[in-house]
């Protein structure tokens, strides 16, 4: 499916956590990373427990050069791979933490 799709069928069912989550992911893979924030920040909202929307949440603030809030979404990330024994985003997330330092 393309943005365009997405993005109608986000419109018809905005409810649907993981249509927001395939839009903002493809956002983020057109570079479109204003436009991914808003489908992602709903993802993270919605399912606090979400890893992996936090973490394209925060590398999407991070191509965005908003260091303070990629920060506060990566530490969310970090601990929610912690808690659900994710070695390889914990990892992930551990290096891009570090490379706000």
């Amino acid at each position: 499916m393309d943005i365009q799709e997405l993005t109608e069928k986000v419109r018809e069912k905005p409810e649907n956590i993981l249509l927001q989550f395939s839009l903002g992911q493809a956002l983020f893979e057109e570079e479109k990373y204003a436009d991914a924030i808003a489908p992602l920040q709903t993802c993270s909202e919605k399912k606090s427990d979400w890893m992996m929307a936090r973490i394209l949440l925060g590398k999407a603030y991070l191509q965005l050069q908003k260091p303070a809030e990629a920060k506060a979404c990566l530490e969310q990330a970090l601990q929610l791979a912690i808690a659900q024994q994710h070695e390889d985003p914990e990892k992930e997330v551990r290096e891009l933490l570090d490379s706000l330092d």
